[in-house]
C-alpha cells in the first residue's frame, strides 16, 4: 500500500513539473504538455503525408475499420456514455469502448470528459475550452496546444470528473494514455510494415482528429439551427456522416443527455444505431431520449412564432403574449 501511494505521489509531482515548465514560443508561454502535444500532432501529420507513397488496399481497409472502432470509442464511450451518462453498460463493455477511445489519440477519458463538460458548462463564452469567439483556428485545433484554455490552472484540472476518478481503470488509462497508441503503432508496423503504420495510425488518426475538431469549430459556425439552445451550435449533415452522428450538434446541445443525436430518419447517426443494438440485446440500459413534449418546448420554430406575434397593441397599449 505504501509503495502504491509513493508511486502515485511521484507521478503527481512529475505531472506538476510538466505543467509548470515554461518556454516562450509564438508569442506566449507554453508548458511541456503544450509542446509535447504539438510535436505529436505534427508528427502524425507528417506520417499521414507518406500515404500516397505507401498505398496498399489492405492498409486502407484496416484504416477504415480502425476509424470506425476508435471513433465509436470517442462518440459512444467518451461522449455519450462517460460525459453525459446517456445510457449504462456493463463495466467490461464500458471499459472496452473507453479503451478504443484511448487509441483515437484524443486524450485520456478523464481529460476528454473534463474538457467536454467544461464546453457544455460555458458554451461559446470566453471560459469555453475551445470557444469559437476566440477565432476559428483556436476553436478547431489551437486550444489543444494551450493547456490553460482547458483547465486554467493545475488546481482546476479534472475537477469535474470526480465520478471517473473513483475508478482505478480510468486513472490507469490517464497515466499510461500515450503508451497504448505507441504499442498499437509497433503492432501495425510488425504486421504490415510502413503501409499499415502510415494508414492505420497516421491517416486514420489525423482524419478523425480533424473530424472531431470540426464539431467544435465548423458545427458552431456553419449549418442549421432547429432548437432554441442559446448558443452557436449547428446541425451539419457532412459531419453527421463523418463523425458517427456527432454532426447533429444543435440536436445535441438542445438535449445533451440524449443517447440519440440524429432525431430524423434521414439524420444518419451510427453511434445511436450501435447503442440501439446494444439496448435490443440487453447490454445498454437506462437509455435516455427526449420526449415529444420536450422537443416541442425546445423547438426554435416555436420561439420564432412567438416573436412574430410580438407585442399586440390593444387600445393604444402594448400587451405581451
Amino acid at each position: 500500500m505504501e509503495q502504491k501511494e509513493g508511486d502515485a505521489v511521484a507521478m503527481l509531482e512529475l505531472y506538476y513539473w510538466l505543467v509548470k515548465w515554461r518556454v516562450q514560443l509564438l508569442g506566449r508561454q507554453w508548458n511541456f504538455m503544450d509542446v509535447g502535444t504539438l510535436v505529436v500532432v505534427l508528427g502524425l501529420h507528417f506520417l499521414a503525408l507518406l500515404a500516397p507513397f505507401h498505398f496498399n488496399g489492405t492498409a486502407v481497409w484496416l484504416a477504415m475499420a480502425l476509424y470506425v472502432i476508435t471513433g465509436l470509442g470517442v462518440t459512444l464511450s467518451y461522449h455519450r456514455n462517460l460525459s453525459h451518462k446517456s445510457f449504462k453498460l456493463p463495466k467490461w463493455l464500458e471499459y472496452s469502448f473507453a479503451y478504443c477511445g484511448v487509441l483515437s489519440l484524443q486524450g485520456s477519458p478523464l481529460e476528454w470528459v473534463s474538457t467536454h463538460r467544461n464546453h457544455h458548462q460555458f458554451t461559446d463564452t470566453w471560459n469555453d475550452a475551445h470557444s469559437p469567439i476566440k477565432g476559428f483556428w483556436f476553436s478547431h485545433i489551437g486550444w489543444l496546444f494551450d493547456y490553460g484554455s482547458r483547465f486554467g490552472s493545475i488546481e482546476g484540472r479534472l475537477n469535474n470528473v470526480g465520478d471517473l476518478k473513483k475508478q482505478p481503470y480510468y486513472i490507469f488509462l490517464h497515466y499510461t494514455y500515450p503508451f497504448h497508441s505507441i504499442a498499437l503503432g509497433v503492432l501495425l508496423y510488425t504486421v504490415g510494415g510502413l503501409p499499415f503504420l502510415v494508414w492505420g495510425l497516421g491517416v486514420r488518426t489525423i482524419l478523425y482528429l480533424h473530424v472531431t475538431f470540426a464539431i467544435n469549430s465548423i458545427c458552431h459556425k456553419w449549418g442549421k439551427q432547429v432548437w432554441d439552445t442559446g448558443d452557436l451550435s449547428k446541425n451539419n449533415w457532412l459531419f453527421g456522416l463523418l463523425a458517427h452522428g456527432e454532426g447533429w450538434h444543435n440536436n445535441h446541445h438542445a438535449f445533451e443527455y440524449s443517447a440519440r443525436q440524429g432525431f430524423e430518419w434521414w439524420q444518419v447517426d451510427l453511434t445511436w444505431y450501435v447503442i440501439r443494438f446494444l439496448q435490443a440485446v440487453g447490454l445498454a440500459t437506462d437509455v435516455k431520449l427526449p420526449t415529444e413534449i420536450q422537443k416541442k418546448r425546445k423547438a426554435l420554430s416555436n420561439k420564432i412564432s412567438k416573436e412574430k406575434l410580438g407585442t399586440v397593441k390593444t387600445n393604444g397599449n402594448s400587451k405581451e403574449y
